[in-house]
């Protein structure tokens, strides 16, 4: 450094201040950028170390859902780790799903410091920072379902702040995870619009309804009940947007099904030219061997990675038509026409990940397939507001809402007629709806039940130590091992 000091000139060593908006930086001058910073942080859904490999493996192959598929030898990295309850602080999923949403973190902190310096109309500013909060408060209630107290960093980190750089390195009590996640969904609530208020170019952007159903799913982990029956009742109610159960399950995951009534929140794939799809996601849980038309021609297959499991397939009652919505066998024909031959390396695969080669749009990108993947959805919200009924006493409606998912399944009202009876019931309704939608295994755990559950399921469960995954080891290296790891870790 001496060296190089001395060889410069004195000018070198008056650079501009550090740290500081330029406010004639053509970044601020283009009031289009506004809304590229909330692209930015709605991008981040597409990563790899999002949405796919890593974040399946942790939020289903964890559980008694899904096995890890794929053949014996192809671990995945780690992906038996996940399957058997093995993995340890250096287990490339556990770092993954953290970088992953400290980046979609970061991205909507960088929105919401720099969408107010446009001169833009305020209405808008207000609801760019809205999108960017309710992105914010899903990263961050992956997070905390994950992996418990994290850090809570909700602006962007001066370098030069002491006060900035201790709080990125400490863990924040759950509680207080919860409460910005919270307050940013409230915020979110009041000022976006509903779904039936966007403009057309404007489709899957976060709306109204879907902040209240998250807001309420939120309150659902944190057993808040009357907000969580109140919030999911003005939703069904219409009072938040357009919303309803739509008539075909199978539908729904199809691209026919993208977007429709059904649907809250989505993530938006785009296999087109330029390509934006969700990394990876359909082409690792695709069929793994022989999957063909009836030309001969190749269908879409795939690493055949997270395939349902026996458990989940003797889960549904007789005559469920959503365990053909979410079950593809060896020897089947699929909804258009591909066939899963013989030579496939497991018996059962996940049909709601399912692209359709010649039936979908699709440009050859089967890597970024223009497939979206459902994060909140009606079917969900009829389930919470009925596990919330149920909890509050009261008994008929909790009853009317289970059957309502009951009935588009096909089935008939629920047996179920006491607080105790609803509550299984309830919950049995959950897997089988929201199965290989990456909320099991967070399902058992809040529902104090994952040992006996996932033990029984023969998975090596910890009580006490796999309700949480680890901390990564790298960033508590990172962090001068300021981070606490987890128990049992």
């Amino acid at each position: 450094m001496l060296l190089m000091l001395s060889s410069c000139s004195e000018s070198w060593l008056d650079p501009a201040p550090e740290n500081q908006v330029i406010r004639q930086d053509s970044t601020f001058i283009d009031v289009q950028n506004a809304e590229r910073f909330v692209n930015a942080c709605y991008n981040q859904l597409l990563q790899w170390n999002e949405t796919t490999f890593s974040w399946i493996g942790m939020s289903s192959i964890t559980s008694d859902d899904a096995d890890k598929g794929s053949d014996p030898g192809d671990l995945g990295t780690d992906k038996d780790q996940m399957d058997n309850l093995t993995y340890s602080p250096t287990s490339l999923s556990v770092g993954e799903v953290w970088v992953g949403n400290y980046n979609g973190v970061t991205r909507c902190n960088q929105a919401i410091d720099n969408v107010p310096r446009y001169n833009i109309p305020e209405d808008l500013k207000t609801r760019l920072i809205a999108e960017a909060r309710f992105l914010r408060a899903y990263y961050y209630f992956n997070l905390v379902r994950c992996y418990g107290d994290v850090p809570l960093v909700d602006k962007v980190i001066d370098a030069d702040n002491a006060a900035d750089l201790e709080k990125a390195v400490a863990r924040a009590p759950v509680a207080d995870v919860y409460a910005l996640i919270e307050s940013d969904l409230e915020f979110a609530m009041g000022n976006l619009p509903a779904n039936h208020e966007y403009e057309a170019r404007d489709l899957g952007r976060a709306t109204r309804g879907a902040a209240a159903g998250m807001l309420a799913k939120v309150r659902m982990y944190l057993k808040e009940w009357d907000s969580v029956l109140d919030l999911t009742n003005q939703i069904i109610d219409g009072e938040l947007g357009t919303y309803g159960l739509a008539d075909d399950y199978a539908l729904i995951w199809r691209e026919e099904g993208e977007n429709s009534e059904e649907s809250l929140f989505e993530i938006q794939g785009r296999g087109l030219t330029p390509n934006a799809g969700i990394q990876g996601y359909f082409v690792t849980q695709g069929v793994r061997g022989g999957i063909t038309y009836p030309d001969n021609s190749a269908a879409l297959g795939g690493w055949g990675f997270n395939t349902p499991s026996a458990d989940l397939e003797s889960a549904y009652e007789a005559d469920d038509v959503r365990k053909d919505a979410t079950i593809m066998y060896k020897g089947q024909t699929l909804w258009d026409g591909a066939t899963i031959q013989a030579n496939a390396s497991n018996e059962r695969y996940n049909y709601k990940s399912y692209v359709s080669k010649l039936s979908e749009s699709f440009n050859g990108a089967d890597w970024e397939s223009n497939k979206n993947v459902r994060i909140l959805r009606m079917g969900e919200i009829y389930l919470i507001n009925a596990e919330a009924a149920n909890e509050l006493g009261n008994i008929t409606q909790a009853q009317a809402s289970l059957n309502s998912v009951r009935d588009r399944a096909g089935l008939g009202d629920t047996p179920a007629s006491n607080q105790a009876a609803l509550r299984d019931a309830i919950w049995q309704e959950r897997r089988v709806e929201l199965a290989m939608e990456h909320d099991r295994f967070f399902d058992l755990v809040r529902q104090g039940r994952a040992g006996n559950v996932l033990r029984a399921h023969g998975k090596a469960f910890v009580d006490g130590k796999h309700e949480l995954f680890p901390i990564p080891q790298s960033e508590i290296a990172a962090s001068d091992d300021k981070y606490t790891q987890n128990p049992g870790y």
